[in-house]
């Protein structure tokens, strides 16, 4: 495919090793495609600035994409894996090849030289370096753009670039502290290789995404794996509430919920309802997401092949993902989610794996080969939850509790008669379970550990440290700045 095409030259001409003065400032790394190298070529081909916002894209979900050999480096959905197993809500149940032992068993987030640090690291740093080349190429940061193209390809970019920023800062801070310096900054223009207080990296995260909401209105998008408006406002919602702004925070998941997508139905949430399997980008509820079809050449090394059972992958063969156990006793008998995880007996075992929820429609184990099940980054009920806990956060009991009433209708029956008696710190906690329960193996329950500053006991079902307790904050709960970021960049020189 020409995105492919474009994405491979683009990406095969950075060599970003870390945040060093040299990889940070274009002009000084030689092998870096520059804003002044796109704005020259796109007088001439205007599609070069328009590919480098596919490349990111399809980096997003790119095989090998930063270490070129490692089976869990395949982009965002990669991080996702991650971020779900030292919450502790996805268990790693049985290792048969060991590749995410180091997160399961929590080295990774407190041994820097650990390459799971690195690759998180250089993939977000990788989408800062590539929007800062199209920010620039459309006038910089402060450009104003007349055309509706120009205000397309800048308030892309700007969400992208935000995007990346903010999971560095939640994967990379222990908690939100707007005064700690955590990450280093640059924005095309200023370049400091220090670590910068958080304050600066929310700042730039709240400018972007402010800005590509007001660029992207009335922009019209052709498929899902495109940033839109309504991305950008999903995006800030989740940024307001990481820095515990509730109110602006439930503004914006308003915001999302009144763009129309519908919640994901009873029969969608769970095989064997109609439309069911979270594989599907065409799915109402799904808002941002990558449709992956059979010539992009998926197989082994991807998401799926970690998740599904079904997929000829590693889930299968041994390396099981599954709910906490602990957190499946919390799921009602009558909800119709605890269907997700029912066990396939037999060959896979019974281990709670998502068997219901992920999973290729043929269902056959080991069947799917060549990756045609789609990728999902965000869906509507995500807002329906965030909008009830800042509800909830703000003292508005009344407006949390139809919000989740309405959410919860279709998954347990007479969902009212759950939530009404229910008010204060008894609603947020009963929010927050909703939330852990709902987005399982998304990638959201990490974010939502850190802002409900939650403790998490890790049931049985767990190869790597079952039985035991982490806060939020603790040392286990973050990522490390990567050895080679220590080494390359002489402004660093703390892991944390």
């Amino acid at each position: 495919m020409k995105r492919n095409l474009i994405y491979s030259i683009l990406v095969s001409s950075l060599v970003l090793v870390g945040c060093s003065k040299e990889f940070l400032d274009p002009e000084r790394n030689t092998n870096n495609l520059t804003a002044e190298d796109l704005s020259n070529y796109s007088d001439v081909n205007p599609a070069l600035v328009e590919g480098t916002l596919e490349g990111i894209a399809s980096f997003m979900i790119q095989d090998f994409g930063v270490t070129g050999s490692r089976h869990y480096d395949f982009g965002q959905k990669g991080v996702d894996i991650w971020s779900d197993i030292v919450s502790g809500d996805m268990a790693l149940s049985a290792s048969a090849y060991g590749w995410y032992n180091a997160s399961a068993n929590l080295v990774c987030t407190v041994d820097f030289t650990r390459e799971e640090n690195k690759i998180i690291w250089e993939y977000y740093y990788r989408i800062v370096s590539l929007a800062n080349n199209v920010i620039q190429t459309s006038g910089g940061n402060n450009a104003q753009p007349t055309t509706d193209g120009g205000r397309k390809v800048l308030g892309q970019a700007k969400a992208s670039r935000a995007y990346a920023y903010w999971y560095l800062a939640q994967l990379f801070q222990r908690k939100y502290d707007p005064s700690q310096p955590i990450l280093p900054y640059y924005d095309g223009e200023t370049i400091n290789t220090a670590k910068v207080p958080a304050s600066q990296i929310y700042g730039l995260i709240v400018s972007d995404l402010t800005d590509a909401i007001s660029l992207l209105d009335g922009y019209v998008r052709s498929d899902k794996s495109k940033i839109d408006k309504t991305v950008a406002q999903g995006l800030l919602a989740y940024v307001y509430a990481g820095m515990g702004n509730w109110a602006d925070a439930k503004t914006m998941a308003d915001a999302v919920i009144a763009a129309g997508y519908p919640v994901t139905t009873n029969g969608q949430l769970c095989f064997p309802g109609a439309g069911s399997g979270f594989n599907n980008v065409n799915t109402p509820s799904w808002i941002w997401g990558f449709d992956l079809t059979e010539d992009l050449g998926h197989q082994l090394i991807d998401w799926w092949g970690q998740m599904d059972v079904y997929t000829y992958s590693y889930q299968a063969a041994g390396d099981r993902k599954s709910m906490d156990g602990a957190l499946y006793a919390q799921i009602a008998s009558d909800d119709v989610r605890k269907g997700q995880f029912n066990a396939v007996t037999g060959t896979v075992g019974e281990s709670l794996q998502p068997n219901n929820k992920f999973f290729d429609p043929a269902r056959q184990i080991f069947n799917q080969y060549i990756i045609t099940t789609d990728l999902i980054f965000m869906r509507s009920d995500e807002f329906h939850l965030l909008s009830a806990e800042c509800a909830a956060r703000l003292g508005n009991d009344a407006d949390a509790k139809a919000t989740m009433i309405n959410l919860l209708n279709s998954r347990i029956p007479d969902a009212a008669a759950v939530v009404n008696p229910l008010s204060g710190s008894a609603l947020q906690d009963f929010i927050y379970l909703q939330t852990r329960i709902e987005l399982w193996g998304e990638g959201k329950t990490y974010y939502a550990m850190k802002r409900n500053e939650a403790t998490v006991t890790r049931g049985t079902n767990h190869v790597f440290r079952a039985g035991e307790s982490f806060a939020y904050d603790s040392d286990e709960m973050s990522f490390q700045i990567p050895q080679s970021e220590i080494n390359n960049n002489p402004s660093i020189t703390d892991q944390n």
